[in-house]
């Protein structure tokens, strides 16, 4: 009786010592903070419903890992129908030309073919929104509301948002910087709209207030 006791302890003392470890070792697991919090939305074409209803919040997130894991787990802008949006805005902006952060902002714009599809789009919406977590703008950060790609049958877009059409300085830091994370060649001319611009225009055209 007394071995089987003595027996009975240790069992019993080596799986408190397992979960003790396990307790330990999920503490050791720390997530890398980003400095924004931020949110993916989807939108996707039904002419039966207002604009609005169309769009919807995906997830939020505010660590390197829940980003990766949101990434991994949803659909390639390449994969998705004509007609879909993404969008990841910092949390409490919504991807709209409304919204109070948006509403005196502008867009840097690029346009793809439809052969670009298959071959870059995914690979510059990835840069595009690692440009945003990864506050690749410096000070000028600050003036990032977003990013927004459209699926479209006759070109995709990609564009990244800012608050303020009259910062100048940070306008063209952040298209040039842009640009660059993107890899485009210098030759290649990317320009900026403003968003009342592109609300009130009367064609297909919207005049760049900037270029780089």
């Amino acid at each position: 009786m007394a071995s089987a006791a003595v027996h009975l302890h240790e069992k019993n003392t080596k799986k408190k010592t397992a979960v003790k470890t396990i307790l330990v070792l999920k503490h050791l697991v720390i997530k890398h903070p980003l400095q924004n919090r931020w949110a993916l939305w989807f939108y996707k074409n039904d002419k039966s419903k207002m604009w609005q209803d169309n769009l919807r919040l995906i997830t939020k997130f505010d660590t390197v890992e829940d980003f990766w894991a949101l990434y991994n787990n949803i659909q390639q802008p390449s994969k998705l129908s004509s007609g879909c949006d993404y969008s990841m805005f910092k949390d409490g902006i919504e991807p709209m030309w409304e919204d109070h952060s948006n509403k005196c902002g502008g867009r840097w714009l690029i346009t793809l073919s439809k052969q670009q599809r298959h071959t870059e789009l995914d690979r510059f919406w990835l840069e595009t929104l690692l440009c945003l977590i990864g506050e690749c703008f410096g000070a000028f950060s600050r003036d990032v509301c977003g990013a927004v790609i459209n699926v479209r049958a006759k070109g995709d877009k990609i564009a990244i948002w800012t608050t303020n059409t009259e910062n100048g300085e940070a306008v063209t830091y952040i298209g040039r910087k842009y640009k660059e994370e993107l890899g485009l060649p210098a030759k290649l001319v990317i320009g900026y709209q403003a968003h009342a611009d592109t609300a009130t225009k009367s064609n297909s055209l919207t005049k760049n207030k900037f270029i780089v």
